[in-house]
């Protein structure tokens, strides 16, 4: 093979390493086998790959025998964001119900639960923990995925999540870099802008990601945000001046020090794919510092992964992407790999009992705020009536996995019933019409209505103070950021709408 020959191959094979797509079923494509063979470094699981746990560990074999040096990485937040339990709803709560228990050996025990899971199926990477600090209430996309408004909390629960995941054996990326959480755009539909002035992200944004950095986490996502203190023109995802200036800047330049993996958020996202392209986007990512580009969430084929293949190709034979910049992004990818294998050899392997298998649970519990309206509150006994005021999910958590109360409290309270009501049933019919319908269906059953982020609906806040005001006895659920002054015969805060969450808060309802 000549030199040109040899050289043209590793181009290519790098230009793939630095990838990381997805792709649809539950078995691995032929396509992507032979993209593996070819160099590919990284895959990118999410919940339509998931059946079950004995199903996600065979693909991984199966993915792993193709190339021992591979990524295998997941959005496993746990709470409302999980593709593990995706059809069930999550074992673990969330990072905004850990951070109201404020207790670090808790958030370190549960992420070392998750990680333990994920390594038993093959997964090495974990697109988590969210560092953001929610200092928006009104936040669409961040929300419970946080551990809090304070920067300092946040921080220390994102390092005892990191250590807790590593510990597993799994790599954890922190996200979303340089912090997402003032923003008041979803990033999978626009682009957010953050006017936040230098020092402001210093004392705020910024104080998780250098906890995260401190605490060793592998990799760190980056955020498709706008934040002009860093860079009037280019998202942050596409930075030199917000990957390379500050994230890998050392710590004496006034940066981060930041030497591990930088993953891109999902280049299809319309924050970089409608107003870049996810080509142009992948190679503007790579030279400003990324090492890593997430695709396949919504593009989940072989033509997207050889188009950007190719784009980077191209890129780097036009002089608009430095060779030597395309081959140490890939070098990083495959050093991680390197340290998820040698670290599988020796991660945690006490006996699963000692991992405490209830330790969701019990987090869930303690997260739960409780407020009694008036009278002492006196259990369920007989079954309930469920008013699910439901708003559309955002991308990030999907429509797919079941949350609320409705199935525990009718596993403790055979007969319970359901009713959902949306925006658009209050739109149509009127807010009395709406409650009208529920005071029917519930006839004379206690009434349990489940909010989530009712503070962010105005036709959430209205239907819930109509319903209150005609039956005082309702007992309102919370399961999303809780802002409002606390309402019904008795108020619980899950801050979150796991499973778990939803179990812990029927235990309440039912007195059980």
């Amino acid at each position: 093979m000549t030199t040109l020959a040899r050289s043209a191959d590793t181009l290519t094979r790098d230009a793939l390493a630095v990838l990381q797509p997805g792709f649809t079923g539950t078995d691995a494509p032929d396509w992507l086998l032979r993209r593996l063979g070819e160099g590919l470094a990284s895959v990118g699981l999410f919940g339509r790959n998931v059946h079950t746990p004995e199903q996600l560990a065979a693909l991984s074999a199966r993915l792993r025998a193709e190339t021992d040096g591979l990524l295998i990485a997941i959005d496993e937040e746990g709470g409302d964001v999980t593709r593990l339990e995706v059809r069930g709803g999550s074992s673990f709560p969330g990072n905004l119900a850990l951070g109201a228990v404020d207790d670090p050996g808790l958030t370190r025990a549960v992420a070392r639960a998750l990680g333990r899971r994920l390594a038993e199926c093959g997964v090495n990477l974990n697109w988590a923990p969210s560092a953001d600090v929610n200092s928006n209430p009104g936040n669409p996309v961040i929300g419970v995925r946080s551990f809090g408004s304070d920067p300092h909390l946040v921080a220390r629960h994102t390092a005892a999540y990191i250590q807790g995941l590593q510990a597993a054996g799994v790599a954890a990326c922190t996200k979303h870099f340089p912090g997402h959480g003032d923003t008041a755009v979803d990033s999978h539909h626009d682009l957010p802008r953050i006017d936040a002035a230098l020092d402001t992200l210093h004392a705020r944004e910024l104080v998780p990601f250098k906890a995260a950095v401190a605490a060793g986490t592998k990799a760190v996502m980056s955020a498709h945000i706008l934040v002009p203190a860093l860079d009037d023109d280019l998202p942050a995802t596409l930075s030199p001046a917000a990957l390379h200036g500050l994230l890998r800047a050392p710590v004496a330049a006034g940066g981060l020090g930041f030497d591990g993996l930088i993953v891109t958020d999902a280049v299809e996202m319309q924050a970089i794919a409608a107003t870049y392209g996810i080509e142009r986007g992948s190679v503007l990512a790579i030279a400003a510092g990324a090492d890593a580009i997430c695709v396949g969430g919504g593009l989940a084929d072989e033509r997207t992964v050889l188009r950007l293949r190719d784009a980077l190709v191209r890129a780097v034979r036009s002089g608009a992407l430095a060779e030597e910049r395309l081959a140490d992004a890939a070098a990083r990818v495959r050093a991680l790999a390197r340290w998820t294998r040698e670290t599988a050899r020796t991660r945690d392997t006490a006996p699963a009992e000692a991992a405490d298998p209830e330790v969701g649970l019990r987090a869930a519990r303690r997260a739960l705020r409780l407020t009694e309206g008036g009278a002492p509150y006196e259990p369920l006994r007989t079954p309930a009536y469920v008013a699910a005021f439901t708003p559309v999910a955002n991308i990030a958590v999907g429509d797919e996995t079941p949350w609320g109360v409705a199935a525990e409290l009718a596993r403790l309270l055979p007969g319970t019933e359901t009713g959902t009501f949306g925006a658009a049933q209050a739109a149509e019919t009127g807010t009395p019409a709406m409650i009208s319908k529920v005071l029917g269906e519930a006839g004379d059953r206690r009434i349990v209505a489940v909010v989530r982020d009712a503070h962010r609906h105005p036709w959430m806040a209205e239907a819930l103070a109509a319903l209150i005001a005609a039956r005082p006895g309702t007992v309102v659920v919370e399961m999303g950021v809780p802002q409002a002054p606390p309402t019904g015969a008795l108020h619980i805060a899950t801050h979150g709408a796991a499973r778990v969450c939803g179990r812990a808060a029927a235990e309440v309802i039912t007195g059980g």
